[in-house]
């Protein structure tokens, strides 16, 4: 087995097709066909249904697909820390939850970036599941996430959990009984937490599944949500949205959890890690 033949089986799934993988690889057709032949020789089942409607996963390629993404991706980042230039001494790939990166994961990127020049950065940004992944996969180092879960391959340091604050974006916005508000998903506690809080209320019309979502659509649009205060706090000092002090706060738990691999090769872990928990 061998990283063209993987990378062949992935663009084969992405694609949908053996005719369009090898357009997407730029090579010919009966290449492709020989190296999922090579590759399904060597994992000894039957990974690719062929037919006239396309290409499709059988139950071992299905399998494969978890492990050939992660191989692909691992090989990647080797390559490149492997070509840094002399002048840098180390690679940081950050993942962050959309929401957390205002405040929280950009705050950890600048300072990481001012203190420790040397550091190779690179950053994604995604849903809980996708940071999961990342972290499991190995192509994330190091993440912000509302998720406690971790691997025994993981180490989570709790940082201050979010303040879930009503805000608004005029005065006369009542909050949670007013017809501008919006609800924006904020973990299953608040979930709960929100509708004890709020038994009577009429459910909104509208509702986004991320504050960053919300946001766009209170400051273009109008109204009042649940938002983590960090978010806001520009806003509400210039004046453009205010809190609503009757409201009641609710709080979010909120990790920064990274690969024990990594974090050995990492210098300044400590030092940026302490100077978010303590922020």
């Amino acid at each position: 087995m061998n990283l063209s033949e993987l990378r062949t089986f992935l663009s084969i799934v992405e694609t949908g097709s053996l005719v369009r993988a090898s357009e997407a690889l730029n090579v010919t057709q009966s290449t492709v066909t020989a190296r999922l032949k090579t590759l399904e020789d060597t994992v000894g089942q039957t990974l690719i249904n062929r037919s006239k409607s396309g290409a499709t996963l059988t139950a071992a390629g299905m399998r494969l697909l978890r492990y050939a993404d992660t191989i692909s991706e691992l090989w990647r980042q080797a390559q490149q820390e492997a070509s840094l230039p002399e002048e840098l001494s180390g690679v940081c790939n950050l993942a962050c939850e959309t929401d957390l990166w205002p405040g929280l994961g950009e705050r950890f990127f600048v300072n990481l970036q001012n203190r420790y020049p040397a550091t190779a950065i690179s950053v994604w940004l995604g849903s809980q599941s996708d940071v999961a992944e990342w972290l499991g996969s190995g192509r994330s180092d190091i993440a912000f996430t509302y998720r406690a879960a971790i691997s025994p391959r993981q180490s989570q340091i709790e940082l201050k959990p979010d303040q879930l604050t009503l805000v608004a974006t005029h005065h006369d916005s009542l909050g949670r009984g007013d017809a501008g508000y919006v609800f924006v998903e904020g973990g299953q506690d608040f979930g709960r937490d929100h509708a004890s809080a709020f038994t009577n209320a009429v459910s909104p019309r509208l509702s986004f599944g991320t504050a960053t979502m919300g946001l766009q659509h209170l400051l273009r649009a109008g109204g009042s949500a649940y938002v983590p205060l960090r978010m806001v706090a520009d806003a509400v000092s210039d004046g453009s949205m205010f809190t609503v002090p009757s409201a009641p706060v609710f709080e979010r738990r909120v990790y920064l959890t990274s690969n024990k691999s990594a974090e050995k090769n990492w210098n300044w872990f400590g030092s940026i890690s302490h100077l978010i928990s303590i922020a």
